[in-house]
């Protein structure tokens, strides 16, 4: 697979879930011609991603084609960032600088039918795995008293919702009490005011659990983005394009973010995790669904943090 460019700057996670594609990077410059012919021929690659803002001329544009024709038997595909990202990495790309908003195309409220299915979804699971993990939970709240019993069991906070409202959303406390001290912060890995079962927990999602109530009640569905407090939410519309965007559907107790991009503590863990929200909200199908819920079992049975 052959970058060509740096208009999206790849992270190191995903240059490790892409390397199994021989990845190589070059620079657009005058010579990227020569450069293209050389690379492939030497490589053979099967992929290349056009990841630059160069507005290609009609001669580019000739050439590339018969680049296809010349090489190889026209075995290697051309393909734009754009694509690419949401292709091979689950993820919509939004632009910083806000120079191209196509990415908003079918980015929309779910259709009466898609939330008829998420709602059966919901109850399928939700109602069937309250009931399954009532021993967990009754041991999570006798693990909660024993390692931090000044604080209560729960913890209820205001997060955003649907179309920008607030709800209070219950979770298992997993940090000593009064561990913002008046001030919001994110929880990172490795935080010492993580008690040891709230580490546990955070770590299998067990925490979420009692947000099975949101789903019940009609605040939340079991996949969706994240819910954030209004005080995140407020900083990243700021500085994050269409960050209001991840709020035209219900939160959810996971999310395809959640089981794709580990924990993040700040601005660009947002911004990452929000390509994926997109993702999700632009292409829901009851396969993507299925595929959420199965990653989400794989982070908990194998205490991953993605």
């Amino acid at each position: 697979m052959l970058i060509i460019g740096n208009k999206y700057k790849f992270i190191e996670l995903e240059k490790e879930k892409l390397k199994k594609y021989n990845l190589t990077f070059i620079k657009v410059d005058d010579k990227l011609v020569d450069n293209l012919e050389k690379h492939i021929k030497q490589n053979k690659f099967e992929i290349i991603v056009l990841n630059t803002d160069k507005k290609f001329s009609n001669k580019d544009v000739e050439y590339l084609t018969e680049l296809q024709l010349k090489i190889h038997n026209s075995t290697f595909k051309i393909i734009t960032i754009e694509h690419f990202l949401e292709e091979y990495l689950g993820k919509v790309y939004i632009p910083k600088d806000n120079s191209d908003i196509s990415f908003l195309d079918n980015i929309r409220p779910f259709s009466k039918w898609q939330y008829i299915q998420k709602r059966i979804i919901d109850f399928s699971i939700a109602i069937p795995l309250g009931i399954v993990t009532i021993p967990i939970m009754l041991y999570s709240a006798y693990r909660i008293k024993k390692e931090s019993p000044d604080g209560d069991v729960f913890f209820k906070q205001k997060r955003v919702g649907l179309n920008g409202k607030e709800f209070e959303c219950i979770k298992f406390r997993s940090m000593v009490p009064d561990a913002e001290k008046g001030k919001p912060q994110f929880a990172s890995e490795d935080d010492p005011r993580i008690f040891k079962w709230g580490a546990f927990m955070r770590k299998t999602r067990i925490d979420e659990l009692p947000q099975i109530w949101n789903v019940l009640k009609g605040e939340m569905h079991m996949i969706g983005p994240r819910p954030e407090r209004k005080y995140w939410v407020d900083k990243f519309k700021k500085t994050i394009p269409f960050y209001d965007e991840r709020h035209l559907i219900k939160p959810g107790i996971t999310g395809w973010a959640q089981v794709n991009y580990p924990y993040g503590d700040g601005e660009e863990d947002a911004y990452q995790k929000l390509m994926y929200d997109l993702y999700y909200i632009k292409n829901w199908s009851l396969s993507l669904e299925i595929k959420t819920i199965f990653k989400t079992a794989m982070v908990m049975i194998g205490r991953k943090g993605l």
